[in-house]
Formats: structure tokens, sequence, C-alpha cells
């Protein structure tokens, strides 16, 4: 009995121990990848395709409703930045929020730009404009291997001087 009483206490105690290191461990791994995640909003602020690749994964894959129903690679989503680049010369994505949890991180990101390029057909308008959006990044072996985004395509396409009407009846 008197062993049991020595043993549990020290059990409890190295449990304690091992769980606050792995709390400690975890913590320093979504510092990291919140660090990965902000250098990939500054690169891709600089227009840097080459280190944006380098921080990917080669099978990285997109998600964004807005554009497709269904994923696509990261390399055939930075020729739709190519296009937004063209059309925004100007386009910066600030970080508004940067949340990590596990191998995942999310952020809130404002897009800022004038239109001076065609974008989707629209000649340029030399509009400003400001959009809120969304994205999940998942991380593994400190590279990206997924994103979801969410933004707001329509608030952009209304800024840049499109309408919204009702379709008309047939």
């Amino acid at each position: 009995m008197k062993k049991l009483c020595i043993i549990l206490p020290l059990t409890l105690i190295l449990s304690f121990m091992v769980g606050c290191q792995d709390k400690e461990a975890m913590a320093e791994v979504e510092e990291q990848n919140k660090a990965l995640i902000r250098n990939f909003f500054e690169e891709e602020n600089n227009r840097n395709i080459d280190i944006l690749n380098e921080m990917s994964a080669p099978n990285a894959t997109w998600f964004h409703p807005s554009v497709s129903t269904t994923p696509i690679a990261f390399e055939e989503a930075f020729e739709g930045l190519k296009i937004f680049w063209h059309a925004f010369p100007d386009l910066t994505l600030t970080i508004e929020d940067i949340i990590a949890e596990g191998d995942k991180v999310v952020v809130r990101f404002i897009g800022r730009g004038t239109h001076q390029g065609e974008l989707e057909g629209i000649p340029a308008t030399g509009n400003k404009f400001e959009v809120s959006a969304i994205q999940i990044f998942r991380i593994e072996d400190a590279k990206i291997v997924e994103t979801w985004e969410i933004s707001d395509r329509l608030g952009l396409m209304m800024q840049l001087g499109m309408e919204l009407k009702p379709k008309e009846g047939e």
C-alpha cells in the first residue's frame, strides 16, 4: 500500500510534466506555422511566385467556392494571382487577424487596390476597392498543403462598378 501511495503521485506529476511539454511544443509549432503564413502574405504582396511555390507542398490544393466548385492546384491558383496582379498592380493584402491551432492557421485579411487592368472581361475602371476575406491554411512539414478561402467577390465587382440586377423573366 505504501508503494502505491508513492507511485500514484509520481505518476501524476510525470504525466503533468509531459503534458506541459506537449503543450509547449505545440505552441512552438503553431507560432512557426503563423510565421510561415505571415511570410506567405508578404511574398504574395511582393509578387514572388517562386517563393510561394517553395512554401507550398507540390500537391497543395486551394478551395475557393467563389472561383471553382472543386479544389484546384496551387499552380492554377497562382495563375489566377497573376491575373489579379495585372488587373490591380497595387494590390496589397493586409492581415488583420491570425490564429493557429494544431496544423491549421486562420487569417482574416483585407485586399486593397486600384482597378488598372482588365479583369474577367471588365475593362480598367480606375476604381479603388477594399475587400475582406478569410483563409484557412493546413500545414504539414512546414509546407502549405491546403487552403480554403472565402472572399467577398460580389463586393469587389460592385466596387468596380458592376450592378447586380434581377434576372429578367423569360
